[in-house]
This record gives C-alpha cells, sequence and structure tokens, in this order.
C-alpha cells in the first residue's frame, strides 16, 4: 500500500509552480463536513437540477447547428466552391463559469463563435444577428459592437447567453478543434484573441487542478461567500468570477489531495497570509514567439503598480485584478481573515456553515457613507446611466483612497432605488453606497476635510465621458453627498438597514488602516491574526508566495528598489507644473494635456486645510520617463526617496504599497460647483433631503484653494483618465461654490 500511495501522490508535483503544501488524505470527519456544507449551499439556489442541466445542452446543441448553418450560407453567398463550402465547420465553445461546472440557477452562458476565415467579424454582427432575428425562441436580443470584447446577448428559450465572435485563420473549423494551441492566435484581430482568452483561461484552470469535482465544489463555496460578503465584482475592484476560480485552483495545487471543507479553510489561510503583492500564478508563465502583449513587471511600468495580481495561465498571460485598488484589496483580505475564524469553528465542531455564509452588515460597519445618486428622466436613458456610473465608481474609490486622510473607501456592490421623494424630483434613481474609514489624526483635536475636489473631479469624468460617448442626455444627473450611519434612514428602508447579531468579523476601523502591516517583522507573520498555530504552514506559505514570483523570474530585473521613506508624509507634498507637451521632462497631472496651473504662495483662506508645511510654495522638479508617464502612471521623485519596486522576492517580510511608498500626484485644475454634506447635526428632515438632492451652484462665499492633493498614489489606467480630445481646463484655480466638507473630533 505504501508503494501504490506514492504512485498516486507521483503526478502531483505537476501542479503548480511550487511543491504541495500537504498531501495528507481526507478522514471521515472530513467527508462529514463535506456533505454539510453541501447542504448549507443548496437553500442559496446553487446547484441545478438533471433537467435545467439538460435543458442548457439542448439550447447550446441548437445555437450550435444555427452557426453552422449560417457560415453555411454565407460560404455559398460569398462564392466559395461547392465542396470547400460543406465543409467549412464552424463551433459554438463555451467559457466561464458554466464551462468551469460551477455556474448556479438561472446563470448565463458565455459562449465564443469560432469561425473560419471566409467570414468576417462584420457578418457576424449583420448576417447573423439578423438569422437570430428570426428565431421564435430568442428574445431580448442585442449587439454591444464597442465594448472591450464585442458581444451578441439575447435569451434562448428562457437561458442568457452572451456570445462573442473569433475568426480563425483556417479554411474550416472542424469539431474537435483544439484552441489551447497558441498558434491558432497567429495573425489575429485583437478583438478576436480576447473572445478566445476566456475559453482557453478557463480550460488551463481546469487542466491545472488535480481534482476537478474538489476544485468544483470549493469554487461553488467561495463564490457564494464573495457574493453573500459584498466581494464579487471585478467591475468595483473586487474579484470577478476568474479571479476566484484562480485563486480557490491554486488552494487545490498546494492542497491537492483535499476535500472541499478543507479547502475551503485553506482557501482562507492561504490568502490572508498571502504577501501580496507577489502575484499569484498557476503555473510558469510560457514564452511565445506570436510577441503579444503580457503582464510583465520587468516590462511595463504600470504593471509595477497592480496591488493583488492573479495571471491567467494562458498565453497571453493578463492580470485579471487591474481594477483592484489598497482599499478593495484591504477589505478581501479582512473578509479573508474573518472566513479563516469562522471556518476554524465549523471543523472545530463549535459552528456550522450557514455562519459562513452569513451577509456582511454593511450598514452597521463604517460610521460615515458617501451616497452616490445617478438619475434619468426615462427608463431606457436611466439603464444607459447607471451602466456607466457603475463602471467608474471604482476612479471614485481610488481618487478618496488617495486623500491622506482617507484609509478605506469600501463600495457595496448592490445599487438601490431612490425613495419616492428622490424618484419623485428626479425620475428613475439608483443609489450606491461608500462606507469610508477615515486616520486617526494623533494630537489633534478636529480635523477638516474637503472632499470636494475628491467629488466633484469624480462626477466631471463620468459627465465628460459620457459626453465623449454620445449618451449624456437631459435629465441625467450624478450626485455625491457625505452621510452619517445614524442619517441613513432617509436614504434607505428600516429592513435594509436593521442590525442583526454582531459578528466576528476584524473591524477594519480598529486596524489603522486595515491596509498596512507593522513591518517590524521580518517573516510575513504580521499578516496572521488567524490563531493558527501551524508554524510550518505560515513559513512554507511565505516561502510559497516569494517562489511563485521568483520563479517565474517576473522581476528579476526590475529597475524599481523599495522605498525606505517611511516618513515621507511629514515631508513637503509635491507640487508640480502640468505637461505642455509630451517632450518636456515635467510630470504629469490627472488628464493627458492639462492647461498651465497657478499656485497661490500667499497661503490657503480661512476654512480650507492643506496638509503638509509650506505646501503651496514647494515645487519640485519631476523626472517623466517614457509614453507610460504620459497616460498617468505615478511620477517618481528622486530626490526625496528612492525607486520604488513592489514586487520583491528577495526583501524580508511582507510588502504591501502604503502611502508613504507611493508616489505622490498631483491633480488638474478647473471649474467645479460642489454640495454640502448631505447633513449637519440637528439639521431638520427638510433641510436634509433639500441638501442631499440640490445639485449646481448654490450661492455661498466662493473661495480659492491651492491645486495639491499630498495624497497616496495609486495608478489609474489610461481608460480611466479623460480623453485627450476633452476640453482642457483654461482656468488655473478651481472656484469652489460650496464645499463637501466634515469635521472629525479627535
Amino acid at each position: 500500500s505504501h508503494s501504490t500511495s506514492r504512485l498516486q501522490n507521483q503526478p502531483q508535483r505537476h501542479y503548480g509552480i511550487t511543491s504541495p503544501i500537504s498531501l495528507a488524505p481526507p478522514k471521515d470527519i472530513d467527508c462529514i463536513h463535506t456533505q454539510k456544507l453541501v447542504e448549507a449551499m443548496k437553500p442559496f439556489g446553487v446547484f441545478e437540477d438533471e433537467d435545467e442541466l439538460n435543458h442548457r445542452l439542448v439550447v447550446l446543441g441548437k445555437l450550435n447547428n444555427l452557426v453552422k448553418e449560417w457560415i453555411l450560407e454565407l460560404g455559398e453567398s460569398k462564392n466559395l466552391p461547392p465542396s470547400a463550402a460543406a465543409n467549412v465547420g464552424g463551433k459554438i465553445f463555451t467559457f466561464g463559469s458554466y464551462r468551469l461546472g460551477v455556474h448556479t440557477k438561472g446563470a448565463d452562458i458565455d459562449a465564443v463563435c469560432v469561425a473560419p476565415r471566409h467570414v468576417e467579424r462584420s457578418d457576424f454582427f449583420q448576417s447573423f444577428f439578423e438569422k437570430l432575428k428570426h428565431q421564435e425562441e430568442i428574445k431580448n436580443l442585442r449587439a454591444v459592437e464597442d465594448a472591450y470584447v464585442p458581444v451578441v446577448k439575447f435569451e434562448f428559450d428562457g437561458i442568457e447567453i452572451d456570445l462573442v465572435f473569433a475568426r480563425l485563420s483556417m479554411q474550416t473549423v472542424s469539431d474537435n478543434l483544439d484552441l489551447g494551441d497558441d498558434s491558432r492566435l497567429r495573425s489575429l484581430d485583437i478583438r478576436c484573441i480576447r473572445s478566445l482568452n476566456g475559453c482557453r483561461v478557463t480550460d488551463e484552470i481546469l487542466h491545472l487542478v488535480p481534482n476537478k469535482d474538489n476544485f468544483r465544489l470549493t469554487l461553488r463555496a467561495i463564490k457564494l461567500w464573495a457574493k453573500r460578503r459584498g466581494i464579487y465584482s471585478n467591475m468595483l475592484g473586487f474579484l470577478g468570477g476568474v479571479s476566484w476560480a484562480m485563486l480557490v485552483a491554486r488552494t487545490c495545487q498546494l492542497y491537492p489531495n483535499a476535500l472541499a471543507s478543507t479547502l475551503v479553510n485553506k482557501f482562507f489561510l492561504v490568502f490572508s497570509k498571502w504577501e501580496w503583492p507577489n502575484p499569484v500564478l498557476l503555473k510558469q508563465p510560457e514564452e511565445s514567439n506570436l510577441n503579444l502583449p503580457v503582464w510583465d513587471p520587468r516590462v511595463n511600468p504600470s504593471d509595477r503598480y497592480h496591488v493583488m495580481p492573479i495571471i491567467t495561465p494562458a498565453y497571453p498571460q493578463q492580470n485579471s485584478t487591474y481594477n483592484v485598488s489598497t482599499s478593495t484589496r484591504a477589505v478581501m483580505i479582512e473578509e479573508f481573515k474573518h472566513g479563516l475564524v469562522v471556518t476554524n469553528e465549523i471543523l472545530q465542531g463549535k459552528s456550522d456553515w450557514p455562519k459562513l455564509f452569513e451577509p456582511l452588515n454593511f450598514f452597521q460597519k463604517y460610521k460615515h457613507y458617501i451616497v452616490l445618486t445617478a438619475s434619468a428622466f426615462t427608463e431606457d436613458h436611466h439603464l444607459e446611466w447607471i451602466g456607466l456610473v457603475e463602471s467608474k465608481i471604482r476612479v471614485l474609490v481610488g481618487n478618496l483612497e488617495r486623500n491622506e486622510f482617507i484609509t478605506i473607501a469600501h463600495v457595496k456592490p448592490q445599487s438601490f432605488p431612490g425613495n419616492q421623494e428622490l424618484s419623485k424630483q428626479s425620475g428613475y434613481v439608483s443609489m450606491w453606497f461608500l462606507g469610508i474609514v477615515f486616520r486617526k489624526v494623533e494630537n489633534a483635536e478636529s480635523v477638516n476635510i474637503d472632499l470636494t475636489y475628491v467629488i466633484q473631479s469624480f462626477t466631471d469624468t463620468v459627465y465628460r465621458q459620457a459626453n465623449n460617448l454620445n449618451v449624456l442626455k437631459e435629465g441625467m444627473k450624478i450626485e455625491a453627498a457625505h452621510v452619517k450611519r445614524k442619517h441613513l434612514h432617509y436614504f434607505l428602508p428600516a429592513e435594509t438597514l436593521q442590525k442583526r447579531k454582531k459578528q466576528s468579523m476584524p473591524d477594519i476601523s480598529q486596524n489603522a488602516s486595515g491596509l498596512q502591516c507593522k513591518r517590524t517583522s521580518s517573516d510575513g507573520s504580521c499578516l496572521d491574526s488567524s490563531r493558527d498555530t501551524d508554524s510550518r504552514t505560515t513559513s512554507l506559505l511565505n516561502k510559497i508566495t516569494k517562489l511563485d514570483t521568483s520563479t517565474a523570474e517576473i522581476e528579476r530585473n526590475a529597475v524599481y528598489q523599495r522605498s525606505n521613506s517611511a516618513n515621507n508624509r511629514e515631508k513637503a507634498p509635491h507640487v508640480a507644473v502640468p505637461s505642455v507637451s509630451k517632450g518636456l521632462s515635467v510630470p504629469v497631472i490627472d488628464a493627458k494635456m492639462e492647461a498651465t496651473v497657478a499656485i497661490r504662495t500667499s497661503g490657503p483662506p480661512t476654512g480650507c486645510t492643506v496638509p503638509g508645511p509650506n505646501a503651496v510654495s514647494q515645487l519640485r522638479a519631476h523626472f517623466v520617463q517614457g509614453q507610460h508617464e504620459l497616460s498617468g502612471t505615478p511620477i517618481m521623485d528622486f530626490k526625496n526617496a528612492a525607486p520604488k519596486r513592489p514586487y520583491s522576492p528577495t526583501s524580508k517580510g511582507s510588502h504591501s504599497p502604503t502611502s508613504e511608498e507611493y508616489p505622490k500626484k498631483t491633480v488638474d485644475g478647473e471649474k467645479l460647483t460642489g454640495q454640502d454634506s448631505a447633513f449637519k447635526d440637528g439639521g431638520n428632515l427638510e433641510d436634509v433631503r433639500r441638501r442631499a438632492t440640490e445639485n449646481g451652484v448654490l450661492g455661498g462665499k466662493s473661495m480659492l484653494i491651492p491645486i495639491i492633493n499630498t495624497t497616496r498614489s495609486q495608478r489609474l489606467s489610461s481608460k480611466e483618465l479623460p480623453d485627450s480630445s476633452s476640453p482642457v481646463p483654461t482656468n488655473s484655480i478651481r472656484i469652489i461654490k460650496r464645499s463637501i466638507k466634515l469635521t472629525l473630533n479627535g
């Protein structure tokens, strides 16, 4: 039996880029825990029954036949020889949660239509779209041709389908085509490569796990948990389905013989201790002569600023988490720690699985919130408007967390309808809520915080983008206000706000920032609040996070060094002269082209808080390197800090970029009008509602504020920045007419 167990374990060294942490086989109690986990998940509609699964297969079969039919007809209309036309083929491949085998009841199916070379992309969006239109079973047909991955969406006999398109440079697409072959990508349009990528990544993940059934059940549990805890959203800066799948796959590689109950617990153990921003890799990144852009911080400066990299295993490797910010990462790490505490209790028999799936009590968690309101006059306009606003909320999170007084900006992924009063005034209304944690300022009785610029620059960005995309219609409005927890009932019904029993969730606000780990420890043990005593596991994990980076040689030759500028915050902030032309070595602000900024050196007016000594008069020259900086990469100040290097397999301990370690970034200047905090203590209801919903200039004293942001920087990709064709602001100082201000008592 000893030799057979050795044989069973033999192939397992092939999974992952490090050896497993444990090869322990499951015990009887693990089977019982896993069965109980399945029972706890059933009420949430996680599993489909046989009939529903068969219905999906029938629908996909019909769709596949429609594709073959269409490609044949198209070949004939394009005068292909009859013998060739008869064999052109064409096929539907699925990807995403359905292909992984973890879709829930009623979930949509992601699929790609793969066609031979005589079929153009325009044919897919024209003649195939027309063919779908004439199918009785197909409803709600719409095309999104200008998306990052262009897609046709429809409902086929009750099943939602998102269908993307890829044209291969082959004469025929046979039923046994292998999309895993990299040579298939040669000379393809970038949109086709992206369309195929979903499929290739999904298949590669399944190929890289030791036991598919254990992987699937664990992933179902983790996805349900993430949705219940409000951290399932790629768009809002949390993780999407493919990222959760890769984290679970990495856990399976490290514990190849474990059952789902153990794997769920080990998932929380591994990722509550992971030394971000070391990347999670499922396999060695492969080289290819196709020269497609891949994630590589040695080559791409922007990749060095990704705070939670999870790298897709199929070529071209990409980071699936580029939307994650320091705030959203901090929220997720706290949730990992909470999950570890709860699953430890469950496995010790002190608790049950339903506790893991208790929703986060978001509206009791924070003292301060920002409510974001998007409204439009008609339902169609509202749908279009909230889609755009939601896709930009992570920009607001980024703006907020760069404020030196804010440590956490936590957006709840779910939006809420406006109350009757709001709807009466503005038509169709949606609201999002962001929980805010302010940094405790030592030796200060009170601190005045002005969020006017932060919020206004966000709304400006949304309006500008809507204008550029020609979607801005009369009646489309976006507003934001600061709200204290005790005033949330003006916006939300009591049942949404109701207090539940206090959960054993570590409170982020108790931990200064929730993102920074005290750097006194040299072995990463500060990441451990889990009461896990297995020091062997902890040290192995520390090695693995380093190996996951160094084995892949992610940045052996990287330019950046870790900064030791721990006291940067005390130094005078950087004020930058904006760039006027590409050729000048001057720092770049938040827009690609910017008007000259005049700095008020006589000091800020009364009531305007500017942190840092002599902030206004300190002008510093910076060094701009390459086009990346021209599209928003943070600029380095060589005088004050060593070059930064976020990934450091050689350095000791965990390394999370903190406000001190990120370069500073200045902000752009243009006219803005602000809104007050929605509530002042003791305000009457009418005032409260009026202040929360009014828009535009509302009198008050106008004042000048210096255009300085002495805050932590996290790179926004150039896609988030205003388009260079946007009007360039001409005035040099923002005029603030109604500020969003609040005072924190020390």
